[in-house]
């Protein structure tokens, strides 16, 4: 017999699995949850600090107890901060635990408090100074559940239900490192992903490919994913999704990862689609310049990748055959190109690498060869909040932007509290600014709702948007395969960005 052990998640207790519970035990699986002391378990003591430690110690009541008593497999699934008690307890009965279920959190590790993995980014510094009453960090109001986690898919009532049950968070759950020796390491690992919430298997394992040591270990054959369409409270938005995910992780079921493999280069350092000729170029700091024929000045087009991308990654994007390949292309169409690094290492960022891609547009415009009153942006992947200020205040000089299979808004599970790294808002303030955006047609869900919700607002403020469709398309499709479908699209893209260029 399968036997579930749930451990709920910040401000929430038991009541949260009810109807998860009922329908794993509908298919003869045998299902306990965890009362943590202070959300829905026994209340705190007089004067009793209630942390990491006491809820781990809850957690190992249930699996000892459970241990005894039926001697089934156990599958000890814990849901957002549940995953702290869940896996500090489950490194101190590692041999008790046939699998663990990260269902929708993060990857906690060894002296990393549990409010590193909170969402919301001006929260964290605030509980770092000293914020929340003394009781614990009050739940959060109807309205302000996001700020925790994506409420797509929840209905009225629930999310009625969810804040009249909700239970103050002791903060020393939050501040007390979680402590392991590593046992836990040997225990058989499911994810479980809402792609409402944040990213899919297709992203993790792009952050796999781009070689991020923190997640290569997700890459191990005995770790496994699944997808639910969903926001971040799944055990009240889709139960029986749930249960069924659960059931097939039990068994072993799900998806696995690649690992890199020496011998073949990742998707994004495969040849780019088009046979495009070498070009001279110059190297000024963060900054690559390929040149046109002719002494000029010429327009530029400034390339800006997407991340985050590791800051050991090697080679830097600059190099990587995507951009030096559009960049090569456009200098033979008569521009200069400009190939950028920058500091976008984490989802934290964007400030920093949004300083990085503004002092190269001024480096690229001060060139004699540039024509400084004609420049174009383009920008890919998780490089699109970057568009936001350009959107927000387009200089007169800058004649288009455009946008590759771009990130249009903050995902949930990001925690950008910065509302102004979000295009889909900053659209409205474009003006008359050009905007191409190449869309990808089998684009990963979570990124597409961006695209479309972006598209959307254009629509709203009459912005001149042109779409570049590649109905085949995946992310990063330049360097997926060659098709004539894809080089058709490169080749319509950069002639719409250079015509606007030189209207």
């Amino acid at each position: 017999m399968t036997v579930f052990i749930l451990v709920a998640g910040a401000f929430t207790g038991p009541y949260v699995w009810r109807d998860t519970a009922a329908r794993l035990t509908a298919v003869g699986a045998e299902v306990h949850t965890v009362a943590l002391t202070g959300l829905g378990g026994r209340p705190a003591g007089p004067g009793e600090a209630v942390d990491l430690e006491t809820h781990i110690a809850d957690v190992l009541a249930v699996i000892d107890s459970v241990a005894v008593e039926s001697g089934g497999d156990i599958v000890l699934v814990g849901h957002d901060y549940g995953i702290h008690p869940a896996l500090g307890a489950a490194d101190r009965r590692a041999r008790s635990i046939a699998r663990i279920v990260h269902l929708d959190s993060g990857m906690p590790r060894n002296g990393v408090p549990a409010l590193a993995a909170v969402p919301d980014q001006r929260l964290r510094e605030e509980l770092t100074e000293g914020g929340g009453e003394p009781t614990g960090l009050l739940p959060p109001a109807r309205d302000a559940w996001p700020r925790w986690g994506s409420t797509a898919g929840l209905s009225e009532a629930a999310l009625d239900g969810l804040t009249a049950l909700a239970a103050p968070q002791p903060l020393g759950t939050l501040l007390q490192p979680l402590r392991l020796t590593g046992a836990v390491a040997a225990v058989p690992v499911t994810g479980v992903l809402c792609t409402g919430n944040g990213p899919g298997i297709e992203l993790v394992q792009l952050m796999v490919d781009l070689g991020e040591p923190a997640i290569q270990a997700l890459a191990d054959p005995r770790v496994t994913f699944f997808e639910l369409a969903t926001g971040h409270w799944p055990m009240l938005s889709c139960p029986a999704e749930l249960a069924e995910v659960l059931a097939e992780a039990a068994a072993g079921g799900g998806h696995r990862l690649k690992p890199a493999d020496a011998a073949e280069p990742p998707p994004h350092l495969r040849p780019f689609l088009l046979d495009v000729p070498e070009r001279p170029r110059e190297r000024t700091g963060n900054t690559d310049l390929y040149l046109p024929e002719g002494p000029g000045p010429h327009p530029a087009v400034v390339i800006v990748h997407g991340g985050p991308v590791p800051a050991g990654a090697r080679p830097t994007p600059r190099d990587w055959p995507t951009f030096t390949g559009y960049a090569r292309y456009v200098a033979g169409r008569g521009a200069v190109a400009a190939t950028v690094d920058h500091r976008l290492h984490a989802f934290t960022d964007y400030g920093r690498a949004a300083e990085d891609v503004d002092a190269a547009v001024e480096r690229v415009r001060a060139d004699p060869r540039v024509d400084t009153d004609r420049i174009a942006l383009w920008f890919f992947s998780g490089g699109g909040p970057l568009t936001a200020d350009w959107l927000a205040a387009p200089p007169a000089w800058l004649r288009c932007l455009a946008v590759n299979y771009p990130i249009l808004a903050p995902l949930p599970s990001w925690g950008v509290a910065d509302a102004r790294f979000h295009p889909v808002r900053a659209v409205a303030r474009v003006g008359k600014l050009p905007i191409v955006l190449v869309r990808a047609g089998r684009e990963m869900a979570e990124i597409a709702a961006t695209v479309e919700e972006f598209l959307t607002a254009a629509r709203r403020c009459g912005a001149d948007v042109e779409v570049v469709d590649v109905p085949q398309g995946r992310h990063g499709f330049e360097t997926l395969g060659p098709t004539d479908e894809a080089r058709d699209a490169v080749r319509r893209a950069a002639g719409a960005v250079l015509a606007r260029l030189t209207a």
